[in-house]
């Protein structure tokens, strides 16, 4: 359906919801039934440095800067990782400095809204102070910029129309009614998924029983695929977890890397990081799942890597 009856039925939803809550809630369709495909050449963006702001500000630019995807009144969404009760150093979540440049670059395009949150697996107070995130956004002082803590009640119901291992699951409202959405994760190891970047930070505004979305992950995660689709994809390997991801806590089991990895083709963009883990793309579920249904460019021989 159209981008606005969509919104219209999140907002019916939210004022039954909120009013009478013994009421079955009714299901909206998904606003788009397949993501749009990337260019004929999806262009990825690797940039290698100490300065991780700055970083972040020249693979955007590269892209062709934050005003191509964020415009004047936007409400924009940045989606890091922030789901562990860990340090910055222990590289379980993402870089803070990295989010907060891409906040800043969104308001300066902009952005009348700037909200960054996850559904996080440890106390999330505690993963929001330990990983700095918070600390981050709100030590910019402006109002436009905040970093909230999931609300369980904003978890709107969603029927994936197109879906192949779920038909309906609840999203985050405001993943939903976002005018630009910001994945920003840390690639690490899984235990279960192998890799995790971009494509499974989806579990983020993901509600209900999120250990069932485990079996057939590939599958199912793409499926939510059908519903969020990021406008730009941050991939954050300033340092990566090899081992005992996803939550990690060991130093040993971190690996500096110092780069960012950023583009427009979510699938590319996990496919690139792979090689840090000795896997090879069509390993890991998700990527290959994704590519198969036309969500990005898996075959990196086909895909633009510039260097900054």
């Amino acid at each position: 359906m159209e981008r606005r009856e969509f919104l219209q039925q999140v907002a019916a939803w939210s004022v039954v919801a909120g009013t009478i809550p013994t009421l079955r809630i009714p299901s909206v369709s998904a606003q788009t039934t397949a993501p749009g495909v990337a260019a004929a050449q999806p262009e990825l963006i690797v940039g290698k440095g100490k300065d991780y702001a700055e970083l972040t500000r020249k693979v955007v630019e590269k892209l062709g800067g934050m005003q191509k995807f964020v415009k004047a009144g936007d409400k924009v969404v940045v989606k890091p990782n922030i789901g562990w009760d860990r340090t910055v150093e222990q590289g379980a979540n993402t870089h803070p400095e990295i989010v907060k440049a891409l906040v800043v670059m969104a308001l300066a395009a902009g952005a009348k809204q700037v909200l960054v949150f996850d559904r996080s697996c440890d106390d999330t107070r505690k993963c929001y102070a330990k990983s700095g995130i918070k600390e981050a956004i709100e030590g910019l002082n402006d109002p436009r910029a905040t970093c909230p803590y999931c609300d369980n009640a904003k978890f709107v119901p969603v029927k994936i129309d197109n879906g192949v291992a779920i038909q309906t699951w609840n999203i985050y409202k405001d993943a939903l009614d976002a005018d630009v959405y910001i994945n920003v994760p840390i690639a690490k190891h899984h235990s279960s998924a192998k890799v995790t970047a971009g494509l499974k930070n989806i579990m983020g505004v993901a509600g209900g029983n999120r250990g069932s979305l485990h079996q057939n992950q590939g599958e199912k995660l793409t499926d939510l695929h059908l519903v969020i689709k990021p406008k730009l994809t941050i991939i954050d390997a300033t340092r990566i977890l090899l081992r005992n991801g996803p939550q990690g806590g060991k130093m040993e089991d971190v690996k500096v890397l110092d780069t960012i990895v950023a583009s427009t083709d979510p699938v590319a963009a996990d496919a690139y990081v792979t090689q840090w883990f000795d896997k090879k793309p069509d390993e890991i579920p998700i990527i290959l799942a994704a590519s198969k249904r036309g969500l990005g460019e898996i075959d990196l021989a086909k895909v633009k890597v510039t260097e900054v």
